[in-house]
């Protein structure tokens, strides 16, 4: 049989008057046990309720409070000296966190030794291979003293050669003994170079990024050390907040942070640093000796060698670097080079002028292939500062060796002016490397060699600066519709008293175009 009884009509008023409160009377029969789950389950409905309350609450006050947070992107192409400025600010503002992570760094400078140290010995190979007996027997460059400037035996006459090297002239079988010699005494550090760099890339490979290119993601120095990462936690210090971006390439632009925990005790450091600070100690000797090698000289001033500029900086500090119970200084952090991969981001509390601002830094990518990553911070940028490497005048690009970097650079600071997601970010130009710039062209490199519209112009420091500093506003002149000033610098990011100098000069007129733009003055 069919019951016909129907629930309590929506018109039904109950008792209280509300006419929903038939629908959600319990009903009669409804026994202890069943009551009891019954308030358990409203009770839980309405804690969650709550929560998801709170929840929304807090997202709303800090979406709130961070559309008054000042977003800066330090924005270049790669080894334009991005990371560098970020060491810089890191210093500036946090000083403490350099110290949470100075361990960490060795991986890289040990590194940073390796890689070079590999590339002489390409170079000479190919000196070699090159049949240009002149090139080393010519004056002080002869292979006998060649031979006795490295300490190794020279070969008394044609009955000490073995029969299939009777083809080779003097000078390429003295140089092809020499490099075999130091590969031999080497090989335990051209060994540990591919070590380092899995261990800093993470096993990373990026297509087209250039040969020998290493990349590392954001936490590369919790890694370098085997720590572990710990989410939303904060370091606070006198200089402010600091913390590492968990955003990889690709990931969400507002994801969220993780933050290097506190270094591992002495005792317990890393197998692998440890292993290779042996090695560097034990061969230090001898990467002195391959350093000083006339034909390495040779090689760098006709140049066909050309090393980067922190690459020279530690090979002429081997003797301390590779000394026993090494500790990176700052000045090393500042030279010690490896490639962002995707954006990293840097966040840290500054009062300016009595006001608080929480700065969001952003340090990106560089290489062609890593570009595509800056377009999701461009939206709510609120200012960038520009690195061109001014020094880079003789160099190429890896991805693109017929392209100039100078080129290149002017090429994406006008992207960077025309796009319209950046029009009202306040636009900062560090023409940086200028040291570099100085060293290049005492040596007597020429700038028209490289920059053919260079013309006669003479070959001094003051003039190549205001050539390129005329043709980085011309772009800007060119491309700026909405009259924004553009602020230059001469810069050389690792010189850490001049730089903060300049930092706290461009964090005061971007916090006056901030300002500004809030409409607060």
């Amino acid at each position: 049989m069919i019951s016909t009884s129907r629930p309590p009509s929506i018109n039904s008023v109950g008792a209280d008057g509300d006419p929903f409160s038939a629908l959600l009377r319990p009903p009669a029969s409804e026994t202890e046990h069943e009551r009891v789950a019954r308030l358990q389950r409203e009770a839980d409905a309405k804690r969650i309720s709550d929560s998801i309350d709170e929840e929304l609450k807090a997202e709303r006050e800090r979406l709130r409070k961070s559309k008054q947070d000042i977003r800066l992107l330090l924005l270049g192409q790669a080894e334009s000296g991005k990371s560098t400025l970020q060491k810089q600010f890191q210093l500036l503002y946090n000083p403490t966190g350099l110290d949470d992570e100075r361990l960490s760094w060795r991986t890289v400078i040990y590194f940073n030794i390796a890689r070079p140290i590999s590339r002489i010995l390409d170079a000479l190979d190919a000196f070699g291979d090159a049949d240009d007996d002149d090139d080393l027997s010519d004056g002080n460059y002869a292979a006998q003293d060649i031979l006795s400037a490295s300490g190794l035996p020279v070969a008394s006459g044609s009955s000490d050669i073995p029969a299939d090297e009777k083809s080779l002239s003097p000078s390429q079988l003295s140089l092809e003994r020499q490099v075999s010699a130091f590969r031999s005494r080497l090989a335990s550090l051209l060994t540990a170079e591919a070590t380092l760099a899995e261990r800093l890339s993470g096993g990373v490979d990026v297509s087209g990024s250039g040969r020998g290119s290493v990349f590392v993601r954001s936490g590369w120095q919790a890694r370098s050390l085997g720590l572990p990462f710990g989410r939303g936690r904060e370091r606070t210090s006198s200089g402010g907040r600091f913390s590492f971006s968990g955003r990889q390439s690709g990931d969400n632009p507002k994801g969220n942070e993780v933050e290097l925990r506190s270094r591992r005790p002495e005792s317990d450091e890393d197998k692998l640093v440890q292993e290779v600070a042996a090695i560097l100690s034990s061969c230090q000797k001898d990467i002195r000796e391959l350093w000083s090698l006339p034909a390495v000289k040779k090689l760098r001033d006709r140049r066909r060698l050309k090393l980067e500029e922190w690459a020279e900086y530690f090979l002429n500090n081997i003797e301390r670097v590779s000394a026993a119970g090494y500790i990176p200084s700052t000045e090393d952090i500042l030279h010690a080079r490896i490639q962002t991969m995707g954006v990293a981001e840097h966040v840290f509390d500054m009062s300016v002028h009595g006001r608080n601002v929480r700065w969001h830094l952003y340090d990106v990518g560089g290489a062609r292939g890593q570009r595509h990553t800056w377009i999701p911070y461009f939206d709510d940028a609120t200012a960038i500062i520009f690195l061109a490497p001014v020094s880079a005048f003789d160099q190429y690009l890896d991805e693109d060796p017929r392209t100039n970097r100078i080129d290149d650079s002017l090429q994406l600071f006008k992207q960077i002016c025309s796009n319209a997601l950046l029009k009202r970010a306040h636009l900062v130009l560090f023409l940086n490397k200028t040291d570099v710039l100085k060293a290049k062209l005492n040596a007597g490199i020429k700038v028209n060699k490289y920059i053919t519209s260079y013309g006669d112009r003479a070959n001094e420091y003051d003039t190549v600066v205001a050539y390129f500093k005329a043709h980085f506003t011309q772009v800007h002149r060119r491309n700026n519709e909405n009259n924004r000033v553009l602020f230059t610098h001469l810069t050389s990011a690792v010189n850490t008293k001049a730089m903060q100098s300049i930092i706290t000069d461009v964090r005061d007129s971007i916090f006056r175009g901030y300002l500004k733009s809030a409409a607060l003055v």
